[in-house]
């Protein structure tokens, strides 16, 4: 969110400009941080005509803040002053929209306030998880290693959904391009070459080519309310996986998917237990470490193990005691957490269950890859095949060639 201010500097001159803040009262904290006696404050609206266009393309992704937390440690490490190595950083960034963030973040922290603090004014960008790791390697007097942990975290994550991007955008492609040939010939083709059936007076056509007749006339002539429809079914979709409801049976159907879900599944643990165990390293005290890694995990089944979890941790059990209940989670990831926890060893024992699930959801990843290709091809092929012998049968009948 945008707002306006007008404000008092220290030295008693008006200034006048706009801060971004998820709420008001962080829209304060962030002018206060500055030194300024806030007038005024009046949210900005803007439409999507008003909106700056670069900066909404421009908006930085994940590997912006990777890049940004990897030279931010390397300037840490070299004993540059945060804010000197922040005011760097903004010279050199290429987006707009980035490069005033990051001049925000040093404005605040030259007027007295940490870099954790500094950078929670933006949490759209920077999670929870990401502060409270910031914000644990500013009181241990590690925040190099931990920002130098943050990137390859980040990193860490970024390939595996780039990874699950690549393996999905192949067969998403093939199946739109499908789709719309499949529109192209239904309304522009096939109306033409299946009328030569019905002024030949042919009755004995295949029952294929019955069918693809019934479903070109159909589609011709409901096609408006075929559109409509689907457009309708569309934005409720939407509007329902919006809601918690729709959110957590997305989520349900996410992890039961045959093949797939067991490497999503996989992914979800394996954040889990890095996130936590990433955490408790930290010095996170366990019962913060599972509410973040609750809010980290992405998923609307595993968020609410994660605090039941917690409720009972916060009543004097374990984490693994909850854990046993839940068929989301295998008796592995379970027994090894029970572990950990009377060995005292959570956090190692937690890294290792990481390093399992993501090699299993690779191997499982990998092995959908390859399996989608040849099945495609069968399923383009059958589909041809269909359609060449619906048409071009009847015709060869037609004319005596068969």
């Amino acid at each position: 969110m945008e707002y306006s201010y007008k404000a008092k500097t220290q030295t008693g001159e008006l200034t006048e400009g706009t801060v971004e803040a998820p709420e008001e009262s962080l829209a304060v904290d962030i002018l206060h941080s500055k030194g300024y006696v806030v007038l005024s404050l009046i949210p900005v609206k803007k439409g999507f005509l008003t909106s700056d266009l670069g900066q909404v393309i421009s908006r930085p992704n994940t590997k912006d803040i990777v890049i940004f937390t990897r030279q931010l440690s390397t300037l840490v490490d070299a004993d540059m002053p945060i804010s000197e190595g922040l005011r760097t950083l903004a010279k050199q960034t290429e987006k707009p929209m980035f490069r005033k963030i990051i001049t925000d973040v040093s404005e605040a922290v030259e007027a007295g306030s940490s870099l954790s603090s500094a950078l929670a004014a933006f949490p759209k960008l920077f999670s929870i998880f990401y502060i409270k790791l910031v914000q644990s390697g500013e009181v241990s007097g590690k925040l190099q290693e931990s920002l130098l942990y943050l990137a390859e975290y980040l990193e860490r994550s970024r390939g595996i959904n780039s990874k699950i991007r690549g393996a999905l955008a192949y067969p998403a492609f093939v199946v739109f391009s499908l789709v719309i040939v499949t529109l192209i010939m239904v309304i522009y083709v096939l109306p033409q070459l299946l009328s030569i059936f019905n002024e030949a007076g042919v009755e004995d056509l295949p029952i294929t080519t019955r069918i693809l007749i019934w479903v070109t006339n159909f589609i011709n002539k409901y096609l408006y309310f075929l559109m409509t429809g689907l457009l309708v079914l569309i934005y409720m979709g939407w509007t329902y996986i919006k809601t918690p409801a729709g959110k957590e049976r997305l989520d349900n159907m996410k992890i039961k998917l045959p093949s797939l879900g067991m490497a999503v599944r996989n992914l979800y643990l394996a954040r889990i237990s890095e996130s936590l165990s990433t955490l408790i390293k930290a010095g996170i005290p366990i019962l913060e470490g599972i509410r973040i890694t609750s809010e980290l995990v992405g998923n609307e089944n595993y968020r609410k193990i994660m605090l039941s979890a917690e409720e009972n941790v916060r009543g004097g059990g374990t984490m693994s005691e909850v854990l046993f209940k839940y068929r989301e989670i295998p008796p592995l990831f379970s027994s090894m957490v029970a572990i950990g926890e009377k060995t005292g060893k959570l956090d190692s024992m937690l890294e290792h269950i990481s390093k399992f699930y993501k090699s299993e959801s690779d191997n499982t990843i990998d092995n959908i890859s390859q399996l989608i290709e040849p099945i495609l091809v069968l399923v383009l092929g059958f589909a041809v095949a269909i359609l060449v012998s619906s048409i071009l049968l009847p015709i060869y009948n037609l004319v005596g060639i068969a």
